[in-house]
């Protein structure tokens, strides 16, 4: 064992993950220092991560030149801006297209990327080097490049720090930390079997796996038997699929980005190609060696892809879920129920941005004026929005990713108001592809039947190709001002997602269950020519979909997969089996000794919700809200440990962001460095805890 601390007594603080998180956390330590460190005194950074610091594990340079981003260059920066709401300095810097046109400029230099292939003159392989020539703010950048980006950005933080402060980069896992007699307070154990003392640590960990859930050890063990292939969820850039033989029929159970990244990987990586026909329509070329992949999920469609058109009407402005709104629904109610009295008011605020920017910036396709329109939507029921289907026999009692409330009494006025809605819509939006219907978007293959899988194929192209003119076309931005209505929404409750007035039910049902999945399906699609590519590959006979409410089941009998859909009176069988997801965030099921090192050490938890009438655990460590101290079993906090990220229960939405939002989580980074740092100036005094001052500690870089 060796300690890299404790010399000259330097205080310390470890950041456990060093990918854009931890990055993010660097960046805002350096900004804040003057105020709430000082510049003159020295302090030592310990990132640790397996995975190069910057990127981390999921944004690593080494993985598939094939996978993209699911955001626009444009829309990526790690930079705060001028909307950012935060204590520290606000310090504007480059989002991912303009740190490539300064690239392309020579006033960026671009660093050294673990596994990249230097071609003697850039310092990255060809490939990059055209990307970055082509990159333009409507593209979908690679993850190998945002590894560049990343990469720069966390070179920039460590600059920024200056000469006082020393950053120990350690490519290593954490897999343990102790408390400690020593001063330093915190002994971190790395899988090197190097210790670091330190006084402060923050978990910063990003997305972890987990252990097998019943469910997917028993389809792990059916596939040992039998000889079948099995993947449980998992990051789709780290699974091993080269057991999938050419032509073999794999069941994938998912829809989101994890199966469209799987089906990129088993086509356009096996060698196949897609080439663009005079027509206009994408062909696929089939290698020979793909699988025949048959997915389907519980919507039975894949997520609402990226958008890439642009608003023209009046500025989307909030008016029914705002800020102030959460504050006083807050403040006013004994308790809160999310699906009663919060999803009414995102819904309704959805439903008024969509239809604002359609009879506002395309009157040409309604009949009758925006001042009509939203003083007859401003008077119904907002509880009617999430019910009110196109077609009446579809309301009411039908699928939903969400819970239906019993309204009791109100029900009929509920029901009233959804027929209002509707008649309101067909009545003024002149094209049916123009009308919007929660449940239907929700659920568009809700209550259909079909009589052959070839009409099934016929009907998910179509909805296919009608998304991607709904959410690509110039003539339908409304699909846009929908995304910002619900972006807002999210902004709106997460300044309440603390609140104690939660119920326990919505709180582990609704908060931490089906709405951020929702919103995912909604907002954080794949880009759209990946549903293009996917239409190709149907039509190639490549991908065949089966349908919603998909279930599968393996037979003992015959030793296969088989599984069915509500959509089609059919049963397909399988050799192989893929349930493309990411792992579930439950941090006492995930596979990273350091996560449950600490909860069996009793210094964290997994947040358990409690009321009367509901016991539940989110799955995600518990953290205090207003600095992101790790809380303890008892309820308080434990003094020198701090976490942020997707397994903690803090609002999360990314670790980077679209700019000019007033980022989530570039306001939980500036929170968290300016609490590590007043925490560390608080040690000061303490016993064994006499910093000296720069000049005579002798610290370097």
């Amino acid at each position: 064992m060796s300690d890299t601390t404790g010399i000259h007594n330097t205080p310390a603080i470890a950041i456990i993950g060093g990918g854009p998180r931890g990055s993010g956390v660097l960046e805002r330590l350096a900004a804040n220092l003057d105020e709430t460190w000082g510049r003159d005194r020295p302090l030592v950074v310990h990132v640790i991560d397996p995975f190069p610091p910057g990127a981390g594990r999921i944004w690593r340079h080494d993985q598939s030149p094939l996978l993209k981003l699911n955001s626009l260059a444009e829309d990526v920066t790690m930079f705060t801006d001028e909307t950012s709401v935060i204590e520290g300095p606000v310090l504007p810097g480059p989002s991912l297209i303009e740190w490539a046109a300064g690239v392309r400029a020579g006033t960026i230099a671009i660093p050294a990327v673990d596994g990249a292939e230097d071609d003697g003159a850039s310092g990255i392989d060809a490939v990059l080097a055209a990307e970055i020539a082509g990159l333009t703010g409507a593209s979908f950048p690679t993850r190998r490049l945002q590894s560049l980006y990343l990469a720069w950005f966390h070179q920039e933080a460590v600059a920024a720090l200056g000469p006082n402060v020393t950053v120990e980069a350690h490519r290593a896992a954490a897999i343990r930390v102790d408390d400690s007699e020593d001063p330093a307070g915190q002994v971190v154990v790395l899988s090197t079997g190097v210790t670091l003392n330190v006084d402060l640590v923050l978990y910063s960990l990003g997305h972890n796996g987990a252990d097998p859930s019943p469910e997917h050890s028993a389809l792990a063990e059916f596939a040992r038997r039998h000889d079948r292939y099995y993947l449980p969820p998992a990051f789709t850039a780290d699974a091993d699929t080269s057991a999938l033989e050419p032509g073999e029929r794999v069941i994938v159970r998912g829809f989101g980005l994890a199966a469209v990244d799987l089906t990129v990987l088993l086509t356009e990586g096996r060698g196949g190609r897609f080439t663009r026909l005079p027509d206009g329509r994408l062909h696929y070329a089939p290698s020979g060696l793909e699988p025949r992949v048959l997915i389907g999920s519980r919507r039975g469609v894949p997520y609402h892809s990226k958008i890439s058109s642009t608003l023209v009407g009046e500025p989307p402005v909030p008016r029914f879920f705002t800020p102030d709104i959460a504050a006083a629904l807050d403040r006013d109610s004994a308790s809160l129920d999310f699906t009663r009295d919060v999803w009414p008011l995102i819904a309704q605020e959805m439903v008024w941005g969509y239809y604002r920017e359609l009879f506002t910036g395309h009157p040409d396709r309604v009949s009758t004026s925006w001042a009509d329109f939203s003083d007859r939507f401003a008077a119904l029921d907002p509880r009617a929005l999430p019910v009110a289907a196109a077609r009446p026999e579809r309301s009411g009692e039908r699928a939903a990713s969400h819970p239906l409330t019993d309204w009791g009494a109100d029900t009929l006025l509920i029901e009233r108001d959804a027929a209002r809605f509707r008649a309101l819509v067909e009545t003024t939006v002149t094209d049916p592809i123009d009308r919007l219907f929660l449940p239907d978007f929700d659920r568009p293959l809700d209550g259909l039947r079909f009589e052959s899988a070839a009409e099934l194929q016929d009907a998910l192209r179509d909805y296919i190709r009608r998304d991607l003119a709904l959410r690509t076309a110039p003539e339908h931005s409304a699909t846009f001002a929908l995304f910002i209505a619900l972006l807002r929404s999210l902004f709106a409750l997460s300044d309440i997602i603390d609140s104690p007035k939660w119920s326990a039910q919505s709180r582990v049902r609704d908060i931490h269950g089906w709405w951020l999945g929702y919103f995912s399906f909604v907002a954080s699609g794949p880009p759209g020519h990946r549903l293009e590519e996917l239409l190709a590959l149907s039509e190639a006979g490549i991908v065949e979909f089966l349908g919603g409410d998909l279930w599968v089941e393996p037979d003992e009998t015959t030793g296969v997969f088989r599984a069915g859909s509500a959509n089609l009176d059919r049963v397909v069988t399988a050799t192989a089996l893929v349930d493309a997801r990411l792992p579930d965030t439950v941090v006492s099921a995930s596979d990273n000794p350091l996560l449950r090192s600490l909860l069996d050490s009793g210094a964290g938890f997994e947040e358990q919700a409690t009321d009367a009438d509901f016991t539940g655990s989110t799955g995600h460590l518990a953290v205090r809200q207003a600095d992101t101290r790790v809380l303890t079993p008892g309820g308080d906090h434990h003094p020198r440990r701090f976490a942020i990220g997707p397994y903690t229960n803090s609002p999360f939405v990314g670790a980077f962001s679209r700019p000019r939002t007033n980022a989530i989580s570039f306001r939980e980074n500036d929170k968290v460095a300016r609490a590590l740092l007043v925490r560390l100036d608080s040690l000061v005094g303490e016993p064994g805890r006499t910093w000296l001052p720069a000049d005579l500690a002798g610290s370097t870089r």
